[in-house]
């Protein structure tokens, strides 16, 4: 795993949106899989940004979300599907039949699901997997002690996570759905590359365990050390409780100094 750090929530955004710009620009069908939260909302502003100002080019992009919640019809204020349409799919050419969200009923969710995977497997498999993660470790939807080989499939959400995201239902838990539809951590696990996003002093623990801590399935993140090209780009919030800060920084400044020296 290699792990950027960056002063500022604006660098990391910056660092992870040259990421997937130059990916995009070595391959214009790159397969991006894609996640919800504060978080990725500035990596999805600055791409966007690159796409009114620099013409970069989505046009051949296909993407895959991570996750929906269940029982809320894809056109409610807080579903994913109109967080990706608010922040990323209005404002960048990809097609519209490019787009893959996880459906948001539970009818005839094990076919879905099955047909879900397959779409991921026909498109070439994701190249690039955006994650945020849970304070409690999550990746996705899938909560502490999920399968780290599972599938797409329902989840139910645990209290803290329902808690998590009542500031966009009212503020209240009862009003959060209590289940949704993940990729799975072996889904996750076979996307070509991983980017990690975290930002903030209250991610810092979840990163701790994940980029440190034993392999578990109590912390999900943690087995992206497993995956053979996990980034993550993290701000010096969320690396506040790492042990080797100075080794990463170290690491990353010697990887730029190559890099220029390439060119």
């Amino acid at each position: 795993m290699e792990i950027i750090i960056q002063p500022t929530y604006a660098q990391l955004v910056a660092v992870s949106a040259e990421i997937i710009r130059d990916a995009l620009l070595k391959k214009p069908n790159l397969v991006l899989g894609l996640a919800t939260g504060s978080t990725p909302i500035g990596l999805y502003e600055a791409l966007a940004r690159m796409h009114k100002t620099d013409g970069l080019d989505f046009s051949k992009v296909t993407t895959f979300n991570l996750d929906e919640y269940v029982g809320i019809p894809p056109n409610h204020p807080y579903s994913y599907h109109t967080f990706m349409e608010t922040y990323f799919f209005n404002a960048v050419n990809i097609p519209p039949e490019n787009c893959h969200i996880p459906q948001s009923t539970a009818v005839g969710h094990e076919g879905f699901c099955e047909r879900y995977e397959a779409a991921i497997v026909n498109a070439g498999g994701i190249d690039i997997q955006v994650l945020g993660v849970g304070k409690d470790g999550h990746i996705g939807f899938n909560e502490p002690s999920s399968s780290l080989g599972s599938r797409t499939r329902i989840k139910t959400l645990t209290q803290s996570t329902l808690e998590a995201n009542a500031p966009h239902f009212g503020g209240t838990v009862e009003a959060v759905p209590k289940m949704a539809i993940t990729m799975g951590v072996g889904t996750i696990m076979e996307a070509k590359q991983c980017l990690l996003l975290a930002s903030g002093v209250s991610k810092a623990e979840a990163i701790a365990h994940a980029v440190e801590g034993p392999i578990t399935a109590e912390v999900p993140a943690s087995v992206l050390q497993m995956h053979p090209r996990t980034i993550a780009v993290i701000d010096d919030g969320a690396a506040s409780q790492l042990k080797r800060v100075d080794y990463y920084k170290q690491v990353y400044a010697n990887k730029q100094k190559l890099l220029s020296q390439e060119h």
